[in-house]
Formats: structure tokens, C-alpha cells, sequence
């Protein structure tokens, strides 16, 4: 099929299904402004001021030893607060106003789901605009973040962690396991701007048992020859021309 007949397709699909979830990687937020993390140009290729690898940087380890060095490469490589919802966040709003769309499962941490006004979004990695101290709980905005230099601390004294999955900790356990839950009650699963590599939440699309799943990527992923649908394009691109935004 060319291009415009899986466009097509994907429209037919989208108009007979009414149990849809959505599983998205960094590709989504891409067309909004905000640079992903393994491409030629994504962060974690970028070369920092120091021998480590930003992998090492965003990690809990590094946190916890070199907080105001994390600090510094998470104000200038995370935080996107100008940054609009595109053409996908809009289409899943408008599929989620319609009853079709259950779920938006996400492992993006910037919130654009939220700003275009989706209400059932689970967030794998967690959120930048989330915010909580690590010695008495309290919760803060984003501003705590942007606003103070250095380590942002609480009134309590304690520092102030982004709520965001660091490198060497877990994913919430409650969000994975509604996460399984709806991809293994859903009819049609699309997966959209993720490459499908990164562990366990690339794990999520065996619990899928039915009918269509579908993969908008702009590259390939290893789990292609499982789809009834593969589009390798822009996502923004196909859910403006399918959902006529």
C-alpha cells in the first residue's frame, strides 16, 4: 500500500473501533519542539562538558552525588515549558472527546498530553511539572526548578527532586500495571513515535491480544512484522490528514 491507502486504512480502523489505546514515545513530542534522546541530533548523543554520558547523568546515582551538576544539564535538556501540543496530542484529545480513545499510555514526561486537554494519560518516566521534596513529601510546581539556581530546596531543607524515572529506578508499579491492562483489553492499539528498544516499556505490546495494532513511526521498529498496519511517517502528519485537524 502506498501512503495515502494506509491512511485510508487507518481511518477505517479508527471509525470501526471504539476501544482504542495509544502508546507513544518521544517521537510524539519531536514536532512540538522538543529535541528525543537517541537520534543523530536526540540528547543523549549530545557531547557534555564532562567524560559521562547523559544516561549517567540522569541517573539516581548522579543525582544523589552531584545534584547541582544534574541540576544543571535537567533545566537546560528537560524542561520544554513554551512547547504546544501538535497536530497527535490534538487528534488524541479528539479521539478521547468521542469516546474511542480509553487510554493515552506515554513515555513522555513533558505533560503535552495534558495541555492539549487529555484526561486518562499515564506517564511510564513521570512528569517534569511534578515536583516533590525527598525528605517530607511536599509537592511543587515547575517553578521551583526554573526559577532557583543551584539545588532547589524545600522550607524543610530537604532537596527537591523532579518527579521523573531516573536511570537505575523502577517504573511506578500501579501505572505499569493499568498500562497492561488496557493494552490487553484493547481492541485497536496504535504505538506511535517510539522506536520499541527501550526496556520494559517496549515490553508493554506483547500483553496486546486484539485485532489491530498499528505502528506510526518514522523509522522501523522490531516489532513490525506484528502489525496489521506499519506507516513510517511523521505522526503529527497522518493523525492531521486521518482525523482532519
Amino acid at each position: 500500500m502506498d501512503l495515502n491507502e494506509k491512511i485510508n486504512k487507518l481511518g477505517e480502523i479508527i471509525e470501526n473501533s471504539d476501544n482504542i489505546v495509544f502508546f507513544g514515545g518521544a517521537g510524539v513530542s519531536t514536532e512540538s519542539g522538543i529535541p528525543d534522546f537517541r537520534s543523530a541530533d536526540g540528547i543523549y548523543n549530545q557531547k557534555t562538558k564532562n567524560v559521562l554520558s547523559p544516561e549517567e547523568i540522569v541517573s539516581h546515582t548522579y543525582f544523589m552525588n552531584h545534584t547541582e551538576e544534574f541540576y544543571s544539564f535537567y533545566r537546560e535538556n528537560f524542561i520544554f515549558e513554551n512547547a504546544e501540543p501538535n497536530k497527535c496530542h490534538i487528534g488524541l484529545k479528539k479521539l478521547e472527546d468521542e469516546g474511542k480513545l480509553k487510554a493515552i499510555i506515554t513515555q513522555n514526561i513533558d505533560g503535552l498530553h495534558q495541555k492539549a486537554g487529555s484526561e486518562n494519560v499515564l506517564e511510564l518516566h513521570g512528569n517534569v511539572y511534578r515536583n516533590y521534596c525527598t525528605q517530607c513529601g511536599k509537592s511543587y510546581n515547575i517553578k521551583v526548578i526554573i526559577d532557583r539556581e543551584g539545588i532547589p530546596r524545600c522550607e524543610c531543607g530537604g532537596i527537591i527532586k523532579p518527579d521523573v524515572v531516573l536511570y537505575e529506578e523502577p517504573l511506578n508499579g500501579e501505572i505499569m500495571n493499568s498500562s497492561i491492562s488496557y493494552i490487553a483489553n484493547c481492541e485497536t492499539l496504535i504505538i506511535g513515535g517510539t522506536s520499541l528498544v527501550v526496556n520494559p516499556a517496549s515490553s508493554l505490546i506483547q500483553f496486546f491480544n486484539g485485532k489491530n495494532l498499528i505502528l506510526i513511526n518514522k523509522s522501523e521498529t522490531p516489532y513490525d512484522y506484528m502489525a496489521q498496519l506499519v506507516i513510517n511517517h511523521s505522526i503529527g502528519e497522518i493523525f492531521s490528514k486521518v482525523l482532519n485537524i
